[in-house]
């Protein structure tokens, strides 16, 4: 097999969110989607593939310095530099060749700029989506059988020595999961529930707080934001416990998210260590799966990181979600003590196949320690965006992901009729027709069903023409005045 790419087209659709959320102390109250499609040449063969991507440069930078038009000219550089890359690539022998040349190019033309390897490497991601969802619609293969085929190419030991005996199917499950429970993201200044409403809720039908969360969906799985403030984690976790005892709600998971909100690893450390204590606390704690990216990027790998957390005996499971911005992040972190990473389709598929098979061999070779891979949400929707990403969880046997892509946004309301028209009828077991007339993700019992994303080539059965949206350079004309 030969793969090259000869176009690459960007269009954009402007998605306002339901009411605003926080990546740190950054505000976000919109989300422009970019949806690339790509022009392959697979053996020979014309096949065209789609990836979409959020401009929300808050999550990447965290930096409340930086306006939004400059984080959004920043993304859009990287995606225009991997796609310029791209299309003037030499054909490679797999997906997975061509994802690692394009990566080294893009990591050598991000070497004169100031832009971190977590931005730069979401160009490069963004399209290898669109090139995995061509090679699967040209080959007429899922994208969980390719990867256990090895249809693409995926070589293990090229990134990690110890995988290099090993293919793919040989770590991952043997088959993909076809329902995976949603964990319902609670945020900072997420209500929980209704007396707790401070602004007028909007009027979209769809539940708001926690607890309505709770009772309309049936969620048991809960992601939960913490400010890394001692007094306000600790106020806030008792009441999210009391609300939950309050439902009837006794057999549940949650994990915390720090968002790189703690100075350092002894402050962490000093600070888990109260709220352990706290019996107001205890119902969550027993609960709790793993704590996700507690430093700041810059913090999560010095020596004092790795000889606390190596040497902390009763440490939670600690994950880097952040500081995962290169092809082996991973390894480095479970050399620093911590117990895995978080896969996000924004950090790399290829990567996170990678690691998902790098945290299964650890956890049959390594009695001594637990190890992690999670799946977790960067506010993706549909109608690709997120059915790509179960792809790869449900590949990797994610039996929980985070969701809140549902919670922030209404739906698929913003889109054209016709593309929700189209999802209902194509993928009428994730989606489902609100009430109020518009395609919503459809969550019962707290789960998502999977088959026909499992089912189609990368996720998305339909080749949606990404035309009837604005030009990227039109949408930047008109944003910039």
């Amino acid at each position: 097999m030969t793969i090259s790419v000869s176009t690459t087209t960007f269009h954009v659709i402007d998605l306002e969110t339901r009411m605003p959320f926080h990546f740190g102390n950054v505000e976000v109250t919109e989300i422009p989607k970019l949806f690339l499609r790509v022009e392959t040449d697979v053996d020979g063969a014309t096949q065209e593939g789609i990836a979409t991507g959020g401009l929300i440069p808050g999550w990447f930078y965290k930096d409340p310095e930086m306006s939004l038009d400059e984080g959004i000219q920043n993304m859009v550089a990287v995606f225009q530099s991997a796609a310029d890359i791209a299309r003037n690539l030499d054909p490679e022998p797999t997906a997975f060749a061509f994802w690692r040349s394009l990566y080294e190019a893009q990591r050598e033309w991000a070497s004169d700029t100031s832009f971190p390897p977590l931005l730069w490497s979401y160009g490069v991601s963004l399209v290898e989506q669109a090139v995995i969802d061509a090679v699967c619609r040209e080959t007429n293969t899922t994208f969980a059988s390719a990867v256990r085929e090895n249809l693409l190419g995926i070589d293990l030991g090229s990134v990690y020595d110890e995988l290099a005996p090993f293919k793919p199917k040989e770590l991952l499950p043997e088959r993909p999961r076809r329902a995976t429970a949603v964990r319902h993201t609670v945020g900072l200044d997420d209500p929980l529930t209704n007396p707790e409403l401070v602004d007028s809720r909007p009027d979209d039908g769809l539940p708001l707080t926690l607890a309505e969360y709770v009772r309309e969906d049936g969620v048991n799985h809960f992601k939960i934001k913490l400010s890394a403030d001692p007094e306000t984690d600790r106020d806030r976790l008792a009441r999210i416990g009391e609300v939950l005892a309050n439902l009837d709600v006794d057999d549940y998971l949650c994990t915390v998210d720090a968002n790189e909100g703690y100075d350092s690893a002894e402050d962490f450390k000093h600070q888990w260590s109260d709220h352990m204590s706290e019996p107001a606390l205890r119902a969550i704690f027993d609960r709790l799966e793993y704590v996700e990216q507690p430093l700041p990027r810059d913090e999560a790998f010095t020596p004092e990181t790795r000889e606390l957390f190596l040497g902390w005996d009763d440490a939670p499971p600690i994950i880097i979600d952040e500081s995962d911005g290169r092809i082996d992040s991973t390894g480095t972190a479970l050399e620093y003590g911590y117990a895995g990473t978080s896969h996000k389709n924004c950090k790399g598929v290829f990567k996170g196949i990678i690691n998902a098979c790098l945290i299964a061999h650890r956890n049959q070779t390594d009695a001594e320690r637990q190890y992690v891979i999670c799946a977790e949400d960067l506010t993706t929707v549909g109608p690709v965006e997120l059915l790509q990403d179960f792809a790869v969880t449900a590949t990797i046997g994610a039996d929980h992901v985070e969701r809140n892509g549902h919670h922030y946004f209404r739906g698929l309301h913003s889109f054209p009729k016709k593309i929700q028209e189209t999802v209902l009828a194509v993928h009428g077991d994730l989606y489902r027709h609100h009430s109020d007339g518009f395609a919503t993700l459809d969550i019962d019992g707290g789960t998502v069903d999977l088959n026909t994303t499992v089912d189609a080539p990368f996720g998305v059965a339909p080749l949606y023409d990404t035309s009837q949206f604005a030009p990227l350079n039109t949408w930047l004309s008109e944003r910039n005045g």
